[in-house]
């Protein structure tokens, strides 16, 4: 563990750096090399404590799944802590956390992540661990059965059973978008988790989890010329796979406001979601996109907060931002959302929220950004990133996902310099391109009737 004197110095080179955008900026120190296997390997020194963070990234993620397997790449993350013939399950845990360190998995609409952390005397474990389940799992039907109802539970858990359903990021995109791979139910949807047999879930393995479609990053107490020898002794025998071509994920233009009513059984005051389809991540659009989210949402400051929540009191919280909850604002590789999730009060109607909410939008269309506003958000997004860039585990985490949608992990170290140079009028020109109605889908929950919540409480005893 640093000492608070280390991380107080971290903190101000941060500060430092985020205030000063003339500076010279820090850089992240990367080597990247590509085993004749496919496997893409991304190694970042960081002599400063003897741990490491460890981040293998495949290219399978919610949007990537195939029509009729929806919730499969969620489902194929519980999979693998499933075991295998050598590790049986509960290996991995054990001898993780049993060494000091921990470990854990995600999966977001075009990647799926396993990450560890360690004292650096783990690493050779780890790595054969790693190995071992990109070779093959126990694919039993004991297994499959037991993580579906882990997903199915999860599934009734956060969305069946929870105020508003997490419609926010689970049903906004599914009615912002028109195609297959952005519109459907990423969670899954309980028929094709039931319909899933081992020869679906084997042959899905086989055709994602494969070293030819994954990245793996190591950050920490090492060398590059050390990490490439032991992943090429625990990695490099094991063989490509054929991957199945990226679908189109490309969507037709939006021409109309997209407006839906919905009664919720659970919720007790009324919310709004509000979505508005973004640019292409590569576009510098996309970073000027970030930090209007932020200049929107970010905190008790923010534009929407001080406007909706203080001074009209319309709202009850604002939250948001351009790919969110899931992930960041530059984790994405195909169409996003900027979302925004306003909880009202009762007395308040829908269409006072949205009056108040396209009054903050117009400012930013006829103004843009005030130079203070601008510069504090500018300053707190590029402290953010050197902080999270600080943490092996997080910097791993980056430098794979960068690497895996760009060939190369320097994406993280353009970033802040992009989000230093994002001007008012920019801003003022992304408001009017972006944030305007014919690209936007609203969803109003409210809390249901007395009948349709007995309705809905009967439903939901029979699932």
């Amino acid at each position: 563990m640093k000492s608070l004197a280390c991380l107080g110095s971290l903190f101000c080179l941060a500060a430092t750096l985020a205030a000063a955008p003339n500076a010279q900026p820090w850089k992240v120190p990367t080597v990247m090399k590509t085993l004749s296997n496919g496997l893409v390997v991304v190694v970042s020194e960081d002599h400063s404590a003897p741990t490491f963070g460890l981040c293998i990234t495949y290219g399978i993620g919610f949007r990537l799944e195939p029509e009729g397997r929806t919730g499969f790449a969620h489902l194929f993350e519980h999979m693998m802590f499933e075991g295998t013939p050598d590790a049986p399950k509960g290996t991995f845990d054990q001898v993780i956390e049993g060494g000091g360190g921990f470990n854990n998995g995600d999966t977001r609409f075009d990647f799926t992540e396993y990450i560890e952390s360690a004292p650096i005397y783990a690493l050779d474990p780890i790595l054969w661990l790693e190995a071992d389940r990109l070779k093959t799992l126990d694919f039993s039907p004991a297994n499959l059965d037991n993580q579906r109802k882990v997903v199915e539970e999860e599934v009734r858990v956060n969305v069946l059973n929870q105020p508003y359903g997490s419609f926010y990021w689970l049903e906004l995109p599914q009615k912002a978008f028109n195609k297959f791979p952005n519109a459907h139910n990423f969670y899954g949807d309980f028929k094709d988790l039931d319909a899933a047999n081992i020869q679906d879930v084997k042959s899905f393995y086989e055709h994602y989890y494969a070293p030819n479609n994954a990245v793996l990053a190591i950050v920490g107490d090492v060398t590059p010329s050390e990490i490439f020898d032991k992943v090429e002794k625990y990695f490099g025998g094991i063989p490509r796979r054929q991957v199945p071509p990226r679908p189109d994920v490309s969507e037709p233009p939006q021409t109309a406001e997209r407006r839906f009513n919905e009664p919720d059984k659970l919720a007790r005051v009324p919310a709004l979601a509000i979505g508005y389809r973004m640019p292409p991540r590569t576009s510098h659009d996309a970073v000027v996109g970030a930090v209007v989210g932020e200049l929107l949402h970010n905190g008790d400051a923010s534009l929407l907060y001080q406007t909706l929540v203080k001074e009209k009191k319309v709202a009850l919280s604002v939250d948001g931002g351009l790919n969110w909850p899931l992930s960041n604002a530059y984790e994405y590789n195909g169409p996003t959302l900027m979302t925004s999730f306003v909880v009202y009060p009762p007395n308040v109607t829908e269409a006072a929220v949205l009056s108040a909410y396209d009054g903050v939008i117009k400012e930013l269309q006829t103004n843009g950004a005030s130079q203070s506003a601008l510069a504090r958000i500018q300053a707190k997004m590029r402290s953010d990133w050197y902080d999270q860039l600080e943490i092996p585990i997080e910097r791993a985490s980056a430098l794979s996902h960068a690497t895996l949608f760009d060939g190369s992990p320097s994406r993280v170290n353009e970033i802040p310099e992009e989000i230093a140079k994002v001007t008012s009028d920019e801003i003022k020109a992304f408001a009017k391109k972006y944030l305007v109605p014919a690209d936007r889908t609203v969803i109003d929950r409210v809390p249901a009737a007395p009948a349709e919540k007995a309705e809905g409480a009967e439903k939901g005893a029979s699932q």
